[in-house]
């Protein structure tokens, strides 16, 4: 009898220890893009949940990365390897083969193996997005050890991951293959049928109120001239009422001038009655009398049905819909083309910004319904977003961000009470007041063969031996307006050997107040050095690094002086009894 008791009793035990094993600390990081030291300090009173963690924990300024671009800087953090290792320096890098500007943080890779017949081209394999990010992200030696892992839409992870549960979220295009393209449709008599920069501008007609719009979708990649897929979308305006009927398919929605609708779903046909790609998108009613104004986001990435690698496992933006409903799955879902375009006013653009931030915001309240231990990092890309239009001066808008933002840190606080909580952003912002043409200027000093910019930070040298000599014009450049210096530092890339051939040679570090001019960015030499900026992008962080620190919140004290964003791999490895990795660059600081 005793012999089966000690059996029945050791047979009880073994779901406690199971469960005991299963248990892992708990951990998790609230990353806020573009939150900015500067802007929370002088709103302590204002944020509360903030203000508690640091009297809780720690607050400092933390360094990030030269240059403090988002994709660069998240890079950083995700692998604790600097810009020169992981090998994303901006945005937009340069091939050096053909010299033309390509994205650079991922590539599609089209099928290998194809069959042509006629117009159509159809693959027999398939397509492939892979990450041009070098280096293992560091949760993925935590899912290696077993420890439960959850990515919620963390930038420069595009495609995820194979680590654990993953959302990915900077990077993603829309169904076109762009960052994002808008459409808006006017029946302004004075108005044409043209592409700018960020949208499509669609000239219509409206008989007796209706109106069939033409939704463009993805280009067809199964025929040969690659023509766009488009979906109609009928629209009834009411003739005496502010009111507009819209039918897609088997979709209805009735929206009053100024209201948005809800998602709305489209199948656009790439094989008549054979195939199709799933896109999802969102449309305002900008105005309905006296004239026609309407306005349709950029088609995203259905996760009910998604067209594109967002999720990892496959499954799992499936699941996340299902409980917490869609979202915009855009990589930077916040429409500010559309401001800088006229299409919006800025009331309207925080009315959509507002949208993203309710998705933001259903997304958290599912990811702490479903976590019990573990790691999980969670990206809000509101802060960042608003004060591109905001910083500088609209704070009071911007404060509301701010605000929106702490209170759902207050609610993982509250939830999650006994977790380690860092929060954290990846750069801060600064006035963006003069646009620097920096090919003009180069040019005019004789270095038109030797060195050229490309992308928001990069310089390029033909002339090796010219880079002193252009370092030293470019430090001595001021402001003929203000006396200003218009460039704080000229860095070298200190690219490895491996990611030398992309990358520039030189880091331009502008002063606060300036940065590169949108046509810079493309490798372009506009007349005129240096202008005043009357964009509504307002503000900007693609400066010297020491201009625009990130924040750092901690649950717990940070140890030393000067962390950076390197060190935070490392730190949070540590606090799963993680050892430092040898290639990481960063060490622990909490």
């Amino acid at each position: 009898m005793s012999q089966y008791r000690k059996f029945t009793a050791l047979i009880a035990l073994i779901p406690l220890a199971a469960c005991g094993k299963a248990h892992y600390k708990k951990v998790i990081v609230i990353g806020v893009d573009g939150m900015d030291t500067g802007f929370v300090e002088r709103h302590w009173a204002d944020l509360p949940n903030l203000t508690r963690l640091r009297e809780r924990g720690g607050y400092s300024h933390m360094r990030t990365t030269t240059p403090p671009q988002s994709p660069v800087a998240w890079s950083t953090f995700i692998t604790g390897l600097d810009p020169g290792d992981h090998g994303i320096f901006d945005f937009v890098h340069r091939d050096p083969a053909t010299k033309e500007p390509y994205l650079s943080t991922d590539k599609t890779m089209a099928p290998r193996f194809k069959l042509s017949l006629g117009q159509w081209v159809l693959p027999l394999s398939r397509s492939r997005v892979v990450s041009l990010r070098k280096g293992r992200a560091f949760w993925e030696y935590l899912s290696d050890r077993g420890i439960p892992v959850t990515i919620i839409r963390i930038p420069s992870n595009y495609p995820p991951s194979k680590a654990g549960h993953e959302i990915a979220g900077m990077g993603v295009p829309d169904l076109r293959g762009t960052e994002s393209t808008f459409s808006y449709y006017t029946d302004d008599p004075a108005g044409t049928s043209h592409e700018v920069s960020g949208g499509l501008i669609r000239k219509v007609a409206l008989n007796a109120g209706h109106v069939d719009l033409n939704v463009e979708g993805p280009p067809n990649t199964l025929r040969r001239d690659h023509a766009y897929v488009s979906v109609r979308l009928a629209a009834d305006v009411d003739p005496d009422r502010p009111f507009v009927r819209l039918r897609i398919d088997d979709q209805t929605a009735i929206l009053r001038e100024g209201e948005w609708s809800d998602w709305l779903t489209a199948d656009f046909p790439l094989l008549p009655h054979v195939a199709s790609v799933r896109g999802m998108f969102r449309v305002f009613a900008k105005q309905l009398h006296p004239r026609f104004e309407l306005y349709v986001s950029p088609i995203n990435v259905d996760p009910d049905d998604p067209a594109l690698p967002v999720s990892t496992p496959a499954s799992y933006d499936r699941d996340v819909a299902a409980s917490a409903g869609k979202w915009s799955t855009l990589g930077i879902p916040e429409d500010t083309a559309a401001l800088r375009q006229g299409v919006f006013d800025l009331p309207q653009f925080l009315s959509q910004s507002h949208l993203v931030l309710e998705d933001e915001k259903r997304l958290l309240d599912d990811a702490l319904r479903r976590y019990t231990n573990g790691f999980l990092f969670f990206y809000f890309s509101a802060v960042d977003q608003n004060s591109h239009v905001l910083f500088g001066r609209h704070d009071a808008e911007l404060l509301g961000v701010y605000r929106a933002v702490d209170a759902s840190i207050g609610e993982v606080m509250w939830r999650e009470p006994d977790a380690e909580l860092i929060v954290m952003s990846d750069h801060g912002f600064a006035r963006f007041d003069r646009a620097v043409n920096l090919n003009t200027f180069l040019a005019s000093r004789g270095f038109r063969t030797k060195a050229w910019a490309l992308g928001l930070n990069g310089l390029y040298l033909s002339d090796k031996h010219a880079a002193d000599k252009v370092k030293q014009e470019l430090l001595n450049w001021r402001d003929p307006v203000n006396g200003r210096q218009v460039i704080k530092s000229v860095s070298d890339s200190h690219a490895s050997p491996e990611n030398r051939a992309i990358a520039p040679d030189l880091i331009v570090g502008y002063s606060a107040g300036y940065r590169a001019s949108w046509e810079t960015t493309l490798g372009e030499a506009p007349p005129g050095v240096l202008e005043d900026n009357t964009d509504a992008w307002i503000a900007d962080h693609c400066i010297d690094a020491s201009e625009v620190p990130a924040v750092l919140f901690t649950s717990r004290p940070i140890h030393g002086s000067d962390p950076g964003l390197e060190d935070l791999p490392v730190s949070l490895l540590a606090l799963f009894g993680v050892p430092r990795l040898a290639q990481m660059h960063g060490r622990s600081v909490f």
